[in-house]
C-alpha cells in the first residue's frame, strides 16, 4: 500500500528504535489495522471485534462457564465481562449460575441470537478474504506458518517470563 490509499507503509513510519524494531512495528501495526478492518466488517451486525468469536463457540459448542470462554478465546476476565454484558443487553446471551459450581456463571447463546448466525458466520470468511487479497496460495500458506512461528515465540516468551511476575 501506498500513501495515496490513505494508508502509509511501516517504513513511512519513524519510532524512535524503529531500526531495532521492524518486525514488532510491523506486527502492531497490521494487528491494528486488521482490528479497524474487522471493526467496519461487523459494524451491519452489530457486533464487536472479537464478539463474534465468542458467538461462534457458543453456536458451535453450547453453553459454557465465562471462564472456560476466556481461556479458549485467549481473553481476560474484565474483556470478556464487558462483551458479554454487551451481548447480553443486545439479547443475544444470556448469563446464569452454574448449578454444580455456584462461582461459575455459564453463558449461552439466545434463541434470538440464531439470526444472527448466518451473517456472522459469513463475516469470518470475508475478512479473511479482504486480509489476504492478492496473496497465492502458496503466500497464503506461508503467512498463516510464519504467523504460527510467531505466535508460539509470544506464547514461549510469556510462558518463560512467568516465574519472573511471581517475585
Amino acid at each position: 500500500m501506498n500513501e495515496s490509499d490513505g494508508v502509509s507503509s511501516c517504513a513511512a513510519i519513524t519510532l524512535p528504535g524503529r531500526a531495532n524494531g521492524p518486525l514488532t512495528l510491523a506486527i502492531v501495526r497490521l494487528a491494528k489495522l486488521h482490528h479497524q478492518l474487522a471493526r467496519q466488517v461487523m459494524r451491519r451486525s452489530g457486533l464487536h471485534p472479537g464478539q463474534e468469536l465468542i458467538m461462534m463457540h457458543l453456536w458451535e459448542h453450547g453453553p459454557r462457564r465465562q471462564v472456560d470462554l476466556i481461556r479458549l478465546l485467549d481473553s481476560d476476565a474484565a474483556t470478556m465481562t464487558r462483551s458479554i454484558r454487551r451481548l447480553e443487553r443486545a439479547g443475544f446471551v444470556r448469563r446464569h449460575p452454574c448449578l454444580t459450581d455456584r462461582r461459575a456463571i455459564i453463558i449461552e447463546a439466545t434463541p434470538a441470537s440464531q439470526a444472527l448466525r448466518a451473517e456472522v458466520e459469513n463475516l469470518w470468511p470475508r475478512l479473511e478474504e479482504l486480509t489476504a487479497a492478492g496473496l497465492t496460495e502458496r503466500e497464503y500458506a506461508g503467512a498463516a506458518e510464519l504467523l504460527g512461528k510467531l505466535t508460539a515465540n509470544l506464547l514461549r516468551a510469556i510462558a518463560e517470563d512467568e516465574p519472573d511476575r511471581e517475585q
